[in-house]
């Protein structure tokens, strides 16, 4: 598949199966992510694997995090929480290592770290796996920090879940580019 078919098609989806991409791919996957668009040349990412039974303490963290973020959480929000790490094989952690003393604006940095994210997805995308980005109050929050021991400063901007899917998988919806686009004048 080509650039341009691949991010075309690209699709997410919510639940995911085995297998995950192989130490190669996986490698290729990153290298990808490192060729985001860096202002000042920063490398502001970070990326943590999860896979196998990590995924259970991944989700052990989910809980005690969403009792601090969420007033009162149901039952079912904390056992949907604990499972969610199970939805896919494995869970790349996109982190915004924010270089502070830079002339670089957070936000930048910030971009840079989703562009990497989007830039895994493809490659994912490219050797047949499929993907979702998640987000919600499990990102952009101190607590997760904490418990992932990262610095501060550090931003998770989200958790790219990665599998394969022996369902057949609808083509995505095409969006009408009129909406999107207007011509400055």
């Amino acid at each position: 598949m080509n650039a341009l078919e691949t991010i075309l098609l690209r699709k997410s989806i919510p639940l995911m199966e085995d297998p995950k991409p192989s130490k190669n791919q996986l490698k290729k996957i990153y290298k990808a992510g490192l060729r985001a668009p860096d202002h000042g040349g920063l490398n502001p990412w970070k990326f943590i694997e999860v896979s196998g039974d990590d995924r259970i303490k991944l989700g052990k963290k989910f809980v005690k995090i969403t009792k601090k973020v969420k007033k009162n959480p149901s039952i079912e929000l904390l056992n949907k929480v604990k499972k969610a790490p199970l939805r896919a094989p494995l869970i790349i952690i996109v982190v915004a290592n924010i270089k502070k003393d830079s002339p670089i604006p957070k936000i930048e940095q910030i971009l840079s770290a989703g562009a990497a994210a989007q830039n895994m997805m493809l490659a994912s995308s490219s050797m047949g796996f499929y993907s979702i980005w998640r987000t919600g109050h499990l990102a952009f929050n101190e607590h997760i920090n904490k418990s992932l021991k990262l610095k501060k400063s550090d931003v998770v901007i989200g958790y790219l879940y990665i599998g394969s899917s022996s369902k057949k998988i609808p083509t995505p919806k095409e969006l009408k580019i009129e909406k999107f686009v207007k011509k400055l004048g």
